[in-house]
């Protein structure tokens, strides 16, 4: 079960992430390139994986874990 946590809190597991995942300037960068452009996520979602099936982005997510594991 996920324990409820702040939205500070959520605000900074997400900022650590994109650092760990990025590092530092790109994270930044990216945050930077969020807050300028008029971002719609719930329109980019729907169409971010249209062209891959269920199968396939499974596949990707897996060959990422693995990826990450080595």
């Amino acid at each position: 079960m996920i324990a409820n946590i702040t939205d500070n809190e959520t605000k900074l597991q997400g900022v650590n992430a994109l650092i760990s995942s990025m590092g530092e300037v790109q994270a930044e960068r990216f945050i930077a390139l969020m807050l300028a452009d008029e971002f719609d996520y719930t329109q980019w979602q729907k169409t971010l994986w249209q062209d891959k099936t269920v199968a396939d982005i499974s596949q990707m997510a897996t060959a990422n874990l693995q990826q990450k594991n080595n």
